[in-house]
């Protein structure tokens, strides 16, 4: 059982969520505005939060901002927008996944138990050692030699996601898929370009690489120089 927090505006659609979600033995809440959303987000630990972007008092994209400044709770947009370039945008804001209206209750619960599988972690798994490279996945902090390496959420999660299956190559449609959370496919070129700037950021190129290793039409590897 997850706890589950719907922000929506739809009253119709809120109403339904909550019915069915709680049918499948989630403890859910529901609440029809933004800074309503807000404030349940702060008020008791959550699990998840589903979040509609088109809300009355602020758009869906500011208050994932808001809820992302403050606590590390999972968000799964649920939209009828299904724009790419907008998707792709949420999901380096921050959000966790991304689910197009219409879905079914059945499909959503799968994605929250996804998600909420994505985030479990034991004690072995909170800090990876790869030579002078070590990842909290805990605090979410990276440092290399001593340096502490600022990355955005997805070039952490990209890292992160690669660190646990060092001198495995990784395809970019699985980097899509749960890096990204985009099971359907998309554009490589996320991929490339998040690699671009995290390998800058550890000292490397693509030319000359010392951590990340791109095999040709296959994909990615993390190895320990």
């Amino acid at each position: 059982m997850a706890s589950v927090l719907i922000i929506e505006d739809d009253v119709r659609i809120r109403q339904t969520l909550s019915a069915l979600l709680a049918d499948r033995g989630h403890d859910v809440e529901s609440v029809g505005a933004g800074m309503a959303g807000l404030e349940a987000t702060l008020s008791r630990n959550r699990d998840v939060v589903i979040l509609d972007l088109g809300l009355p008092d602020i758009d869906g994209a500011e208050l994932l901002k808001m809820i992302r400044a403050v606590t590390s709770t999972p968000v799964i947009i649920a939209t009828a927008r299904d724009d790419e370039q907008e998707i792709v945008r949420l999901l380096d804001a921050g959000a966790d996944d991304y689910v197009v209206k219409p879905f079914s209750a059945r499909h959503l619960d799968a994605r929250i138990r996804a998600v909420l599988r994505r985030g479990a972690t034991t004690d072995d798994d909170k800090v990876i050692e790869l030579g002078d490279l070590v990842i909290d996945t805990t605090s979410r902090e990276v440092s290399l030699a001593g340096r502490v390496v600022s990355l955005s959420k997805k070039e952490f999660d990209l890292l992160a996601y690669l660190a646990t299956r060092p001198g495995t190559v990784i395809g970019k449609r699985e980097l899509l898929a749960e890096v990204w959370r985009q099971p359907y496919g998309g554009a490589d070129k996320t991929v490339d370009v998040h690699l671009s700037w995290l390998r800058k950021k550890l000292g490397e190129t693509a030319a000359e690489p010392r951590y990340l290793h791109t095999v040709r039409g296959v994909g990615v590897k993390l190895v320990v120089p």
